[in-house]
């Protein structure tokens, strides 16, 4: 793999001499030196003393924090000490960090998504936002449409960093015998159509109709409206199932729903959804919250929850105009469709 660009030879060619591109790019260098160390973490598991279980306190989202979730942000505050930032914001804290006032970028990130499949041996991330800052301003106030970079670092049977600088996406694997990250795939771009969508479908009582609608569509397959069979995915991990959309297509769907808590959606803004909708989009693709463009909105806390639908174009879309219009929906069921239980 040595004729493969690193890592550092990309975010080195992208900074030049500009200030805001070298404190990105001392950025994302340290996330992926962080990244390293959260990797091998991860691969020996219970014999580094990571075992999945709960760490005995919760993050400020209220949700019940791994041993890893807490061994992740402390490797990734370690990482950034030497990067240039306004703000650090991560999901592991209450509120966010003030760093130099006259820095010229904040980060926001997740140190690791998908922690609940720590004990499963399943795939888990790190997500990263990178914003833009003015002296005076208030950081994490800004839409997602301002951010300067994007990523996020897949632990898995490989582990990779998918990266945008405003400029395409790229997928970079780390390369264990020389513990740096190569590219491996330039300007990746997401097909418009899918065969393939994700969704937590034992959910399905508390959707709203649109989302439904949606589902019910692809389920009646290709005796249905849209003329085609539809495979469903769920692997629970943000990051794994947006990496899949990246590599062959697809649709994620994390809506709001009528439960306790998921009324404003579940995903947060600012280190989730945002990040993962400029990377999206900057492979053609399209994110949205049913209504609204994810990259639109302007976060009013750091942990803000919203609902998230991206991937393939042409399905967000169709899922956005089921939202907008009611009228749109097919009203499909598959119960009663040609080939289904009740045949004429």
């Amino acid at each position: 793999m040595t004729d493969h660009l690193t890592l550092f030879q990309h975010t080195k060619s992208f900074a030049g001499q500009d200030p805001v591109r070298l404190a990105v790019a001392a950025a994302v260098d340290a996330f992926a030196t962080a990244s390293i160390e959260i990797s091998d973490l991860i691969g020996r598991g219970a014999l580094a003393g990571i075992t999945g279980a709960a760490h005995g306190g919760e993050n400020a989202d209220g949700d019940v924090q791994k041993d890893l979730d807490v061994r992740a942000d402390q490797i990734i505050r370690h990482a950034l000490q030497s990067v240039p930032f306004a703000a650090l914001a991560s999901e592991e804290a209450e509120t966010h960090e003030d760093g130099d006032a006259s820095a010229p970028i904040s980060i926001a990130y997740d140190p690791l998504d998908g922690s609940s499949n720590i004990e499963t041996n399943m795939t888990v991330g790190t997500i990263f936002s990178i914003m833009p800052h003015q002296a005076g301003e208030t950081p994490f106030t800004g839409p997602g449409t301002a951010q300067i970079a994007a990523g996020f670092i897949v632990y898995g049977p490989q582990t990779s960093m998918v990266l945008t600088l405003g400029e395409g996406v790229d997928i970079f694997t780390l390369d264990r015998a020389e513990r740096s990250y190569k590219l491996i795939r330039r300007q990746v771009r997401i097909p418009a159509d899918t065969a393939e969508y994700a969704i937590n479908a034992s959910n399905y009582r508390h959707w709203e109709q649109p989302v439904r609608d949606f589902v019910d569509e692809c389920m009646a397959g290709e005796d249905g409206p849209r003329s085609k069979n539809f495979n469903m995915r769920w692997i629970a991990s943000l990051v794994a199932e947006a990496y899949r959309i990246l590599i062959r297509g697809g649709v994620f769907l994390y809506p709001a729903d009528a439960r306790k808590g998921y009324g404003e959606g579940r995903l947060r803004l600012l280190y989730e959804a945002h990040p993962m909708a400029m990377i999206v989009e900057q492979a053609g693709g399209a994110a949205t919250t049913g209504r609204e463009r994810i990259l639109d909105l302007s976060p009013n806390a750091i942990h803000q929850r919203v609902p998230l639908i991206m991937g393939s174009i042409n399905k967000v879309r169709r899922i956005e105009n089921l939202h907008l219009d009611p009228a749109a929906a097919t009203k499909a069921n598959p119960l009663f469709a040609r080939r289904g239980l009740f045949r004429v």
